[in-house]
């Protein structure tokens, strides 16, 4: 069932590349090929769990793939599959952009789990909510595989107070009482604040998670050093590769990061053929 809902979303991100037809691909009609993706870059893979059973759903033959995850260099086969050469060209792109994106995503995951976790063993990288349309589920699976956490997959998954909330609701502790009125037991009440003052205020009021937003390293740490231990303390805004570590050694249980999905770099990724049986 859930194969089947990836493939479905495949097939439409096709539909958009192939309705009503590949023109081009028409003067190749009859020939068998394999082709082979490869490597053009060093990273980590992301994205042949959904790749492969949607060649399959269309009659692909795979003859060999690399687990995602694995750490690919220039020159590897991370996808070799066997079919009919028009349609073989016709998802050509897709399937290169797909895996190179999510491997981009997964890459930057891990460069940033890496470095955060030389200074701070337990921390965690986080996503956001900045993903893009359609994509998202394909791109929190991308940080999974780069040893992150994908957050919030969507809005119901807890409850998460933000300045727009306050500026409508007028102050914390009121904004937190809401929140207990309304969400389940099973969902976590985190608050946005930009403060050293809101942070212990959030505290007070009983929340679960601070996320402490747009701080200084500075700031981050005297919240750190009065909160550790009694509430998860999330930092973010503007953390990338370069500074990632500076907001590690504060000693925060969470670094959420919106670089790793709207500003990575897609890995480059190409296919070439062969004829395997002439027309």
């Amino acid at each position: 069932m859930i194969e089947q809902i990836f493939i479905s979303k495949l097939m439409q991100f096709l539909e958009e590349d192939y309705y009503p037809e590949d023109l081009t691909s028409r003067i190749v009609e009859g020939y068998k090929i394999r082709s082979y993706v490869r490597s053009k870059d060093e990273g980590v893979l992301a994205g042949n769990k959904f790749i492969i059973p949607f060649l399959n759903y269309l009659g692909f033959n795979i003859k060999s793939s690399m687990t995602d995850g694995v750490e690919v260099k220039k020159g590897d086969n991370l996808l070799v599959f066997e079919g009919e050469a028009d349609k073989s060209l016709s998802v050509e792109r897709l399937v290169l952009n797909l895996l190179g994106k999510l491997s981009g995503i997964a890459t930057a995951t891990y460069t940033m789990v890496k470095l955060a976790r030389e200074v701070n063993p337990t921390v965690r990288i986080a996503g956001t909510r900045k993903t893009t349309p359609g994509l998202r589920v394909f791109e929190k699976y991308a940080i999974e595989v780069g040893g992150g956490d994908p957050h919030r997959f969507n809005l119901s998954d807890a409850v998460l107070i933000k300045d727009n909330h306050l500026a409508i609701i007028g102050n914390i502790e009121k904004a937190v009482k809401m929140a207990r009125q309304i969400a389940s037991f099973t969902k976590k009440i985190e608050i946005e604040v930009s403060s050293y003052e809101d942070a212990i205020k959030a505290y007070r009021a009983g929340v679960d998670a601070i996320l402490l937003d747009n701080m200084s390293v500075n700031e981050i740490e005297e919240v750190v050093s009065e909160l550790k231990g009694k509430v998860l303390l999330e930092a973010s805004g503007r953390i990338t590769p370069e500074n990632v570590k500076s907001y590690a050694k504060t000693g925060v249980d969470i670094i959420s990061s919106g670089y790793i999905t709207h500003s990575s770099r897609s890995l480059d990724f190409s296919m070439d053929v062969e004829v395997t049986s002439p027309q």
